[in-house]
């Protein structure tokens, strides 16, 4: 658990990750779709991602330039992690029980 925790404990890192379960995105998409992340930190974040595998980036030669972020395989694997948390917090948290 600590190892997961050292590459996915980051405040933003989920929400990059649950943002890409739909698809690629640019950078710019990101930031919007991450509410309350700074440049600064959705730049640290996805390069600590894309250290450990878990997100791809793809540039491209346009300009101006075009960088694309998609999760692999390996971030992939986390969609039914993320769902489940999604699915627990919407109960706990969101519901009025």
């Amino acid at each position: 658990m600590q190892s997961a925790l050292e590459v996915l404990g980051g405040k933003w890192t989920f929400l990059i990750i649950y943002t890409l379960l739909d698809g690629k995105k640019r950078f710019k998409e990101l930031e919007r779709a991450v509410i309350g992340i700074n440049t600064r930190m959705l730049v640290k974040d996805l390069k600590t991602l894309e250290e450990h595998r878990i997100v791809k980036r793809e540039a491209f030669a346009t300009i101006p330039p075009t960088v694309e972020y998609s999760l692999t395989e390996k971030g992939r694997e986390l969609e039914a992690t993320m769902r489940a948390l999604n699915n627990w917090t919407i109960e706990w948290f969101y519901k009025k029980n």
